[in-house]
């Protein structure tokens, strides 16, 4: 065990952290805090009712310029790229041949022929390599292993960030742009993986610790581990790479339809044109029906929302079955809510039991649990849309 850790990268904020009181465990790759001291129900209330900072440095960070970049970029992921416009940021999926997710990612057009792109850390070599065997001899690829990213959620995020850098507060979700937060320049957007209100904020390693301190230094501000990240996305139904989606996966059985935008489907300006078109079409037209008239042979399951109708934790892995047995799926994420107070997971089951308000049971342990699909998210989105 000793040498494995050995080989763990840390962030530039590895030592605040210890300072901070943080248990560290690898992710990704990295050393990184799970929680602090306050504790994980502790961190996920904070951010729910004030606002809370989180280290993502072990995100993916990288550039693709060149007057090509928009038009390569949109030819290795279903969503329309040639059409988003400067100052704005998209969710993106990574696809492979067979039309499965090689991962999730955000993209912000910057102008001047600049995409900036912010991919999960587990995944990040193997995306910049993807991308660059794909599309390298369109435009340059530029990793930028010299950054951090931090994020600021929660409702009070805006005001915290509006009074350390005036006109901020202006971004709409979704939007950003380069900024300076007390005389740091950095380059922030409004967005964020906890369903609140928040900002995510690139900024150079040699930079990072200090404006963490400062935003820590603002009376609205804790610290905030991997356990309370992963416990607010989830109550905001939102999708962890390796989890809830990997590369056997396609956007239409993950129920991320929406970020395919009408130019890229069938009867677009740019239908397909994308890894994987021929499977992803068919299954968005497949699902396209009444409930009653979907075609289940070519989209056979789809990922929901669960919620145990007792208060049993229903966790990652746990079988789902039909009130006859018969196993219908499998739980992805699952956890009891802070938030809401009640256990809640996501998962994928067969189409016939994928309607919200079917009832069907979890194997916990050999004992049947109750379960009930539900809408998603649990939590209400507080995005910030102006």
């Amino acid at each position: 065990m000793a040498a494995a850790s050995d080989v763990l990268l840390k962030t530039p904020l590895h030592g605040l952290h210890l300072e901070l009181g943080a248990r560290m465990v690898p992710f990704a790759g990295y050393t990184m805090p799970v929680q602090y001291p306050a504790g994980l129900m502790a961190e996920h209330k904070h951010t729910r009712a004030a606002a809370g900072l989180f280290d993502i440095s072990h995100m993916g960070q990288l550039r693709l310029v060149g007057p090509d970049a928009a038009a390569a970029f949109e030819s290795l992921m279903p969503v329309d790229v040639i059409g988003l416009a400067p100052g704005k940021q998209r969710y993106g999926l990574l696809l492979n041949d067979q039309g499965g997710i090689l991962d999730d990612l955000m993209f912000f057009n910057e102008g001047n022929d600049s995409l900036f792109v912010i991919v999960n850390g587990a995944c990040k070599a193997a995306d910049i390599a993807h991308i660059q065997a794909r599309i390298g001899q369109r435009c340059q690829v530029q990793p930028m292993p010299d950054h951090a990213l931090l994020a600021l959620q929660g409702p009070q995020a805006a005001a915290v960030l509006a009074r350390l850098s005036p006109g901020i507060e202006r971004f709409v979700f979704m939007t950003g742009g380069p900024v300076r937060i007390g005389g740091i320049e950095a380059f922030a957007t409004r967005s964020g993986y906890t369903g609140e209100d928040g900002f995510e904020i690139s900024v150079t390693a040699q930079d990072a610790e200090a404006l963490a301190r400062l935003l820590l230094a603002q009376p609205e501000v804790q610290p905030i581990g991997l356990g309370a990240r992963n416990s607010l996305r989830l109550e905001a139904g939102l999708c962890l790479y390796g989890n809830d989606i990997d590369e056997n996966t396609t956007p239409v059985e993950a129920a991320l339809s929406w970020a395919i935008q009408k130019v890229r489907r069938s009867g677009g300006a740019r239908e397909g044109g994308f890894p994987g078109a021929a499977r992803v079409l068919a299954q968005l037209t497949a699902a396209s029906g009444t409930a009653g008239h979907l075609d289940h042979e070519t989209l056979k399951r789809q990922r929901v929302g669960l919620v145990a109708l007792e208060r049993v934790p229903v966790r990652e892995g746990t079988v789902l079955e039909s009130f006859e047995g018969l196993p219908i799926g499998q739980v992805t994420s699952g956890l009891l809510g802070p938030s809401v107070d009640r256990p809640v997971a996501m998962g994928y089951v067969a189409l016939a039991y994928a309607e919200p308000g079917t009832r069907l049971q979890a194997m916990v342990r050999g004992k049947p649990v109750p379960m009930e699909v539900s809408t998603l998210p649990f939590v209400p989105a507080r995005y910030y849309r102006g």
